[in-house]
């Protein structure tokens, strides 16, 4: 499938497309942090980590050792959560520290939280993620609790991503699942912006498109090799989740990677609350259920998911037929402003129910 804009348009927006200096992927390139942190800017002088304890606890000493070779200060800070309670505790005690810059050391929501920091604080920010279970990693997106509403905001691009693939196979590999389904939801978000740009006029940026479609396709192709975190899993769900980030970067929005999936599963989480699954199990539930409406092959879909090991079904994710049937009806009202299928497709109840079970979710 490819994307193209051979069709009139309203004049084209403006916006800027911030996209990171340096990607550095590889077993064990967590000991060159320091390096590449004052390659970035040589005037750096003193780093803020923001973490988790156990992550600290792993990583540190490779961290510290290399921070010590490249005569950059630096200070940790544990993180518990990426909300805006624990953003606001980290801006006061790393403002008082005085950062060049931030660094975020750990899985989504170490990352996210030092992102929102870093944003806040306008400093530049270094994404080092130690799973692979969504396109955060490389994206100008926070996922922050605490907000007007359960969706991603628009912070800045990270100025550097460092993946060590080492450090990356050690997480469970039902993060790796989560990412694939994170991945796999391109298709239908793709296939959303377009909506927004036949039926609502919107910006549509073919190149960004297609990246972030071939960062699914990839998954599609390969599902049957990318499993128990091996070193080639590891690697190909890696470079297509930055790839997916960097489309966004390109876009100047999470339009070619984010959409009724996304708010399908922001959804569930505003109604379940934390006991509702990994971000990209839901996600990848949600592109079940709107490849489906879209007229796509949402079996091709459930077969990779089931090829990588992630969920299908609700009940995989404790999920029962009121928080799907619930989700789908207000999944939209989560962001009006932006144009999906489940704008075009005006669900209730009934039609809901029967969605989610044409597609074996329930």
């Amino acid at each position: 499938m490819c994307y193209n804009s051979n069709f009139p348009v309203s004049s084209s927006p403006i916006h800027l497309m911030e996209l990171p200096r340096k990607i550095l992927i590889g077993d064990g390139v967590i000991s060159q942090l320091g390096s590449i942190i004052s390659d970035l800017d040589a005037n750096i002088s003193r780093v803020a980590i923001i973490t988790g304890s156990v992550v600290k606890a792993r990583t540190g000493a490779a961290c510290m050792s290399s921070f010590h070779e490249s005569c950059l200060e630096n200070s940790w800070f544990i993180s518990t959560d990426a909300s805006m309670d624990s953003v606001y505790k980290l801006q006061s005690m790393i403002k008082e520290y005085s950062a060049d810059i931030i660094v975020g050391l750990g899985g989504g929501r170490s990352v996210d939280a030092a992102k929102m920091t870093a944003f806040q604080l306008k400093k530049p920010f270094v994404s080092v993620p130690t799973s692979a279970s969504h396109d955060g990693m490389s994206s100008p997106f926070a996922s922050i609790r605490g907000n007007d509403k359960p969706h991603s905001v628009k912070v800045n691009t990270p100025v550097g991503v460092i993946a060590d693939t080492l450090l990356l196979a050690k997480a469970p590999s039902r993060l790796l699942a989560s990412g694939c389904g994170d991945l796999v939801a391109k298709i239908t978000a793709v296939k959303d912006w377009e909506l927004g740009r036949d039926e609502n006029n919107e910006y549509f940026g073919s190149y960004a498109a297609n990246l972030a479609y071939m960062s699914a396709k990839i998954i599609l192709d390969e599902s049957p090799k990318l499993h128990d975190n091996n070193s080639f899993g590891i690697r190909t769900i890696v470079e297509a989740l930055i790839s997916a980030g960097v489309a966004s970067c390109i876009a100047g929005s999470s339009r070619p990677c984010s959409g009724a999936e996304h708010l399908f599963s922001h959804a569930v989480e505003y109604i379940v609350g934390d006991n509702c699954g990994l971000h990209g199990e839901r996600v990848g539930l949600g592109t079940l259920m709107m490849a489906k409406l879209h007229g796509l092959d949402w079996e091709i879909i459930a077969e990779t998911l089931e090829n990588v090991g992630a969920p299908t079904k609700a009940k995989q994710i404790k999920l029962n037929e009121h928080h799907i049937v619930n989700s789908l009806l207000i999944a939209q009202s989560l962001r009006p402003d932006r144009y999906t299928i489940l704008t075009k497709v005006k669900l209730d109840k009934r039609s809901a129910l029967d969605l989610a079970k044409s597609v074996n979710v329930l």
